[in-house]
């Protein structure tokens, strides 16, 4: 069979190495001769999965110990109100920045529960060429229960590359689902990190939150209890049944990026992929990108055919050859690569050679 490479946005494209394991423990999970999806999570067996996933992110990711990461069920949309619910406290205003689609989202989700000041930080230039303004730059609430933004916007391909540096009286609150895992992060910027499972860490269903232990302290009313962080953080995350064979992927995901070289190793790879297929992308006249370099995604690159016409030809060919779900999202159209960690480089190349030959086909 000859190999396909996954761009999908997400479900993305998992690495090989970890479909091959996966593949020869299905059935027969340590010798139990049952399958990992069978097991209980009360069990010995599953509580090493716990312990083991925990302790991998932890060390990937730095992570001090007044933080603490739990596993929940759910995407990010789930999050949207699972923040405000949690994080309010007696505050009554929340500061969220907008920067694109999801980024939007999460602020139209929080004005179910609390004001929000939205604050909008893209420019466009002249040629319609979007940057986002420095973060300096923000005019943040003076009575804010915390900043919500999102470092990567998947389907608008903007990226806020800086780290977040404000006073300690601002609780910063991070949407990494398409970001986490990909390069290093400094932990400690944050007052609570998470992230949606199925880009860079593994399947739906399961996603990642890393809070600050002060914020479990929050007083909360009426959150729902399988979406209230202190009591997951008491139940260790299995206040229910939680999604486990998402869980054991995960793992798996945390170890192979430790085999591979860790989070650096990831960052120098992904920045190589995005510049070939950016260089590709500049160097033609037949396609374009309008984010501006400061602000272009290591993880989602949209670009665009001069000529739309030929959009639905690009991606007959293309999957043809075995470049797969490069379709643009239907907000905004035009193609989309996405380069998560799994991605290899070698697809990044066969697909810069397939936009170069389509370039001379129908050019």
């Amino acid at each position: 069979m000859n190999d396909i490479f996954n761009f999908s946005a997400g479900p993305a494209m998992l690495p090989r190495e970890v479909l091959d394991q996966i593949d020869a423990e299905l059935k027969n999970w340590h010798n139990l001769n049952v399958s990992v999806m069978e097991i209980s999570h009360r069990s010995d067996e599953f509580h090493e999965i716990v312990y083991n996933s925990e302790h991998d992110l932890r060390e990937l990711l730095n992570i001090p110990n007044v933080y603490k990461v739990l596993f929940c069920h759910g995407g990010a949309r789930t999050q949207f109100s699972s923040v405000p619910m949690n994080l309010l406290g007696g505050f009554h205003v929340t500061d969220y920045i907008n920067s694109g689609y999801w980024s939007r989202s999460a602020a139209q989700e929080a004005e179910k529960y609390c004001k929000v000041n939205l604050i909008n930080v893209s420019i466009l230039d002249e040629n319609h060429v979007c940057s986002v303004k420095n973060m300096k730059d923000w005019p943040l609430s003076s009575n804010s229960a915390y900043l919500h933004y999102c470092p990567n916007e998947t389907i608008d391909g903007v990226a806020i590359h800086e780290q977040p540096e404000f006073n300690d009286s601002v609780v910063v609150v991070g949407d990494f689902s398409s970001t986490l895992l990909s390069a290093p992060i400094n932990v400690n910027c944050f007052g609570m990190i998470y992230a949606a499972a199925q880009k860079n860490i593994g399947l739906p269903g399961l996603t990642i939150v890393i809070i600050r232990e002060d914020l479990l302290n929050r007083e909360c009313h009426q959150v729902p209890s399988t979406l209230q962080y202190s009591i997951l953080n008491n139940y260790k995350s299995m206040f229910n049944t939680p999604p486990t064979f998402s869980w054991y992927v995960a793992g798996l995901i945390f170890k192979w990026i430790k085999r591979h070289g860790g989070l650096i190793a990831m960052s120098l790879r992904n920045i190589e992929k995005a510049n070939l297929l950016y260089e590709a992308i500049d160097s033609s006249d037949y396609y374009y990108n309008n984010i501006a370099q400061m602000n272009r995604s290591y993880m989602n690159v949209p670009f665009y055919l001069h000529d739309e016409k030929l959009n639905d030809i690009f991606l007959q060919e293309s999957n043809y050859v075995g470049l797969y779900a490069l379709k643009g999202h239907r907000s905004v159209g035009g193609m989309r690569a996405s380069l998560y960690n799994s991605m290899p480089l070698q697809g990044v190349e066969m697909l810069v050679e397939f936009m170069e030959w389509f370039a001379k086909k129908y050019g």
